[in-house]
Formats: C-alpha cells, structure tokens, sequence
C-alpha cells in the first residue's frame, strides 16, 4: 500500500540539490506528485508531495538523518488523504496583487481572507525592483477556497478596498486551478 507524505527541506543552496533529493525517492521508488521548490536569500527551500511504498518510510527517515547531518532541516509527514473531501461545494479563486511593497501587505489580505473562514491553497509572492527607478514592485498570486456560502461578491469588494488601502490593485477571479 503506498503512502503519501510532505517532505519538506530547508538549507543552504548548492547545485545538484534537487538532483540528489529526487534520486534519493526513485531509489525508495517514490514519486513527486506535487512539489514547490525555490532559492530564497542564499537558502533553498523544498516542499512536496511524495507517495512511496509505505514499506520504505524507514528507509526514508534513514535517509533524512544523512541530509541532516548536512546541515539540512528535513521533516516528513504523513499525508492526510480524506482532506480534499473535506470542503465539498468550495469555490476555488485566484488573487493576484500588484503595487509597490511595503511592510503588511500579505498580512491584511491573509487576515480579510481569515476572517471570512477562506482557505489559502497556495500562494506565491515576489519582489522585484522597477525596470526605471529601482523601486520595489510587489507581486501576490494566491488560490483559495470559499466557502459555498460566500458565493456572493461581499468579500470580493471587501479585499478590493482593501488594496485600495494598501495603495495595491487587488483582483479576484475564479480559478483555473482545481
């Protein structure tokens, strides 16, 4: 019976990274359902979804300690299979966010978006500066769940107002992603 789980690994970047990590799992004869991975200020960070013969989680764990002693912090997690199941009827949406940066930006949409019981599915977020003045220009892309019974716009004009606020333009559109 295979089992599934998050790894997920942290430290500092080096070239063949990736390369070492993923023929560690086709060894154990794993495989990478879905994964996040990205160099963040000199470090590396890696996320995934993982499914592996459940005969081999030791051997995985083993295998941990090795990257661990590198310096790496690694943790594996069972996944919990009945989560999707979990929000029947949801609605999936994107938000995207564009403006310059500045501190709380992440912090009023996740709290809007808190407080009205919606799920952030992933979300992603960049700074890069201006092509002309260097001034750091802020990017949010997010998905999240909504609840069947704020199928209405309320909150959607809500989190506008807030980019309004925020000096940022914040859009809100169903999602392609499912």
């Amino acid at each position: 019976m295979p089992a599934t789980i998050v790894l997920t690994l942290t430290g500092a970047d080096r070239i063949g990274l990736v390369e070492e990590i993923t023929k560690l799992l086709l060894d154990l004869g794993g495989n990478v359902e879905t994964s996040r991975m990205a160099r963040l200020g000199g470090m590396f960070a890696v996320l995934m979804l993982v499914s592996l013969p459940a005969e081999q989680l030791p051997a995985l764990e083993r295998k941990a300690e090795y990257l661990i002693a590198q310096g790496y912090k690694v943790t594996t997690s069972v996944a919990r299979p009945d989560c999707e199941a979990a929000r029947p009827g949801w609605i999936s949406c994107q938000i995207d966010v564009q403006g310059a940066d500045h501190e709380g930006i992440i912090h009023q949409v996740a709290r809007h978006l808190s407080q009205h019981g919606i799920n952030i599915e992933s979300l992603d977020t960049l700074t890069v500066p201006a092509p002309i003045s260097g001034t750091p220009l802020f990017t949010l892309t997010g998905h999240v769940a909504v609840p069947p019974d704020l199928s209405g716009q309320d909150w959607k004009v809500a989190l506008e107002e807030i980019g309004r606020q925020l000096d940022v333009v914040i859009k809100v559109t169903a999602s392609k992603e499912s």
